[in-house]
């Protein structure tokens, strides 16, 4: 939940608008006063839930990664870091908690190296060739609406297998590129019919 700070005191018989202005309560309309009203419940009820959802999060994790530990023990083995995803099943199937890890991925400042190369490529490999063909690979590096690269799209580019000493190069400095800049851990509960 998104919280703004607000912490002007707002003396008896007034409400702040949106400009940060002080109103009578006089002033304010019966609409305005019931939905004001009917949001800050809503938002107090949604505060109160989120902090129980985290504690059940919390909870949840410590028992799932207990379950792992003591499972790790059972088959002789020491307890090792949690890295990857896991999944918790019922006998039947029917229900799960999975776990999973994801990576998000950003580029370094050698992705500007990397396309250089590979617009260079591009030039010396298209001279006299329909434009068109161009727009293949060029698309890669395009930017979406908040200006974000497509990560997939660029990576798809390693994929390739172009012997070329200049693109292969390209591509080196592209995994040099590739930063891990977070890692979340997300848990699933699924029960099967309902999900």
């Amino acid at each position: 939940m998104t919280a703004i700070n607000r912490n002007v005191v707002v003396p008896e018989g007034y409400m702040k608008d949106r400009k940060g202005r002080l109103v009578p309560v006089s002033q304010v309309s019966a609409y305005d006063l019931e939905m004001d009203a009917f949001v800050r419940t809503r938002v107090a009820e949604a505060k109160e839930k989120s902090q129980m959802m985290a504690q059940f999060k919390q909870a949840s994790f410590s028992d799932c990664y207990a379950w792992m530990a003591l499972a790790s023990e059972k088959h002789g083995r020491k307890p090792g870091g949690v890295k990857g995803n896991v999944t918790f099943s019922t006998f039947d199937g029917s229900q799960q908690i999975k776990i999973a890890v994801q990576d998000r991925l950003t580029f370094g400042p050698e992705l500007q190296i990397a396309k250089d190369m590979i617009d260079e490529c591009l030039k010396a490999w298209s001279e006299g060739a329909n434009e068109k063909l161009l727009t293949l690979i060029t698309d890669a590096f395009d930017v979406d609406k908040e200006g974000k690269l497509n990560t997939g799209r660029i990576i798809s580019l390693r994929q390739l297998d172009i012997q070329d000493d200049l693109w292969q190069q390209a591509m080196e400095a592209l995994n040099k590129a590739l930063v891990v800049s977070v890692t979340s851990t997300y848990i699933n509960f699924r029960e099967q019919g309902l999900c």
